[in-house]
């Protein structure tokens, strides 16, 4: 048998024991959901392995393929099984229920041996990433966006983090006359994006290159204006998509999202800004909390609550379109004419700088009847338009850490090649081999994991394998590649050694930058439980 159909017979099997599992747990087992979670994304990047590998490549491009695909599906059988034989208890197995069929992958492709020439042939490609299988249209794409992300981005990225100072407008209006922020707005309105069609993996691309140049600088720049058009899209009026949409298109004005709350987290439905409505319009009181670049914004998507004391309770939130002037700095305060004030103060972080996060206060702040998302028809709907633009946010967020993972990883390679220990390059001794394997291969299945969820999200999912629900399959592969970039950024510190914690060196700059991205656009725990893990009941 072809060894990846074995391994897709031993997939398949890892993936039965899973819903097994998942078959005898409820909401309450919230530390098994929570490894069965991370499973269930490590399961669904190996199966997407396999079929990448599948695909014609260059000659000698396959072989390659190949051989990450079946080291990663031994990693994901093993962690599957690893995870179930610490606790069978917890999880209802005895000892018989068990399988040892994956000890056929990690007997071979997890030992040392394997990993030190997997490791030696990343040197040999220059940690060249293997063939993408990109159409001519991304390839330029691509090769557009990495020049600028090398020539404008990263030569400006460290003195970003080090001052802790907003985004240059040299690196703002390279993206506008790029067209960057027009991505995820459709053509009648100004944008990028084809009428009648969405192009997800264009905008995955690239994020993906603008973060290898800096997550904080560049790489989140589009996550918020794909989150409002998203949101605009699915349930503005067409007076509202016609105001706003080409502004955003045109990255003129900039936005930001406000949702979080203290107190609330991730628990969106749980907002409690208040929104009351007055004569003409609203009046906005309450607080917000990392709202970033809420100070460059001149609109801010915020979520409030216009009708208390309905059940359930996300049923009584609404969005509005704030618009105001725009700051630099770390704080602003602005009065607006009709009524009411605005402030925010930027939140001190160790890393994702250049954009602030912001906590606010509205105070009274006034709002027109047509700032409502929706008008009359989006009272009470702003929870299910957020939702929307968060499938899309959650996506760019594993396109990111992709990228910052790429960053670290170049790093570490050249870091190693050029460090003599003993008379040796660091990056010849088998334990380094062994980490760059690991590191190049998690990127791998990270890019074609974001890759197949924005295709098939393009093309309105695929029914027939199950990863058709747009919202899970963004919470997956942020799930996954969030949690690999902490790993893979912390490898490329550790490979510099003392050089890596000194803030002269850029790995320090990936490692705390990637530590944001389990956190933001919602949090593993709450992915993992609330989103996978109840999908996972659902399905059992």
């Amino acid at each position: 048998m072809d060894r990846c159909e074995r391994a897709r017979d031993i997939l398949a099997d890892a993936r039965n024991a899973l819903d097994r599992v998942a078959a005898r747990l409820h909401e309450e087992a919230q530390m098994e959901l929570y490894d069965l979670a991370f499973s269930s994304a490590e399961l669904t990047a190996a199966e997407i392995m396999l079929e990448y590998a599948a695909r014609k490549a260059p000659p000698g491009e396959r072989s390659f393929k190949q051989a990450l695909a079946l080291t990663f599906c031994a990693e994901a059988t093993s962690n599957l099984q690893h995870r179930l034989r610490l606790r069978p208890s917890a999880y209802g197995m005895d000892a018989g229920e068990l399988t040892n069929d994956y000890v056929e992958l990690t007997d071979k492709y997890l030992s040392p041996d394997h990993l030190s020439a997997l490791g030696q042939a990343w040197r040999d490609r220059n940690g060249r990433l293997p063939h993408d299988h990109l159409d001519s249209e991304k390839f330029m794409i691509r090769e557009t966006f990495r020049q600028f992300a090398d020539e404008r981005v990263a030569p400006l990225a460290e003195s970003i983090h080090r001052e802790d100072a907003m985004i240059p407008e040299t690196i703002i209006e390279g993206l506008r006359e790029l067209g960057c922020f027009g991505l995820c707005v459709p053509e009648r309105y100004g944008g990028l994006q084809p009428d009648g069609s969405e192009d997800r993996l264009g905008m995955v691309i690239v994020t993906e290159e603008l973060s290898r140049g800096s997550l904080g600088a560049a790489g989140s720049l589009i996550t918020r204006p794909e989150i409002m058009a998203q949101a605009l899209l699915e349930g503005g009026t067409e007076a509202q998509k016609k105001r706003w949409l080409p502004g955003l298109a045109a990255g003129d004005p900039l936005c930001a999202v406000s949702v979080t709350e203290p107190g609330t987290g991730s628990d969106v439905a749980s907002v409690s800004l208040r929104a009351e409505k007055i004569e003409g319009g609203w009046r906005l009181n309450g607080g917000k909390t990392w709202c970033t670049f809420a100070g460059k914004a001149g609109a801010i998507l915020v979520l409030a609550r216009t009708d208390p004391d309905i059940r359930p309770a996300h049923r009584g939130l609404s969005l509005f379109v704030v618009e105001k002037p725009a700051y630099d700095g770390h704080d602003f305060e602005y009065a607006e004419p009709r009524g009411g004030k605005v402030s925010g103060r930027a939140i001190p972080t160790i890393g994702y700088r250049g954009m602030h996060s912001f906590e606010m206060f509205y105070d009274d702040f006034f709002v027109p009847d047509d700032a409502l998302v929706g008008e009359t028809h989006g009272r009470g709907q702003g929870f299910y338009y957020t939702m929307r633009g968060f499938s899309g946010g959650r996506l760019q967020t594993a396109a990111r850490a992709s990228g910052l993972m790429r960053a670290a990883f170049e790093a570490a390679l050249e870091y190693a090649e050029n460090r003599m220990i003993f008379g040796r390059a660091l990056a010849e001794y088998p334990l380094t081999l062994q980490k760059l394997a690991r590191m190049g291969m998690y990127i791998v299945a990270c890019r074609q994991f974001s890759y197949d969820v924005a295709q098939r999200t393009d093309a309105g999912g695929d029914p027939e394998n199950g990863r058709n629900d747009a919202q899970l399959a963004a919470s997956l592969v942020k799930l996954f590649a969030c949690k690999v970039a902490e790993n893979v950024t912390r490898e490329a510190m550790q490979i510099h050694g003392g050089m890596g914690y000194g803030e002269e060196s850029a790995v320090s700059r990936y490692f705390v930058d990637a530590r944001v991205l389990s956190i933001f656009e919602g949090a593993e725990e709450t992915l993992a439980l609330k989103v996978v893990g109840r999908a996972l009941l659902r399905q059992a």
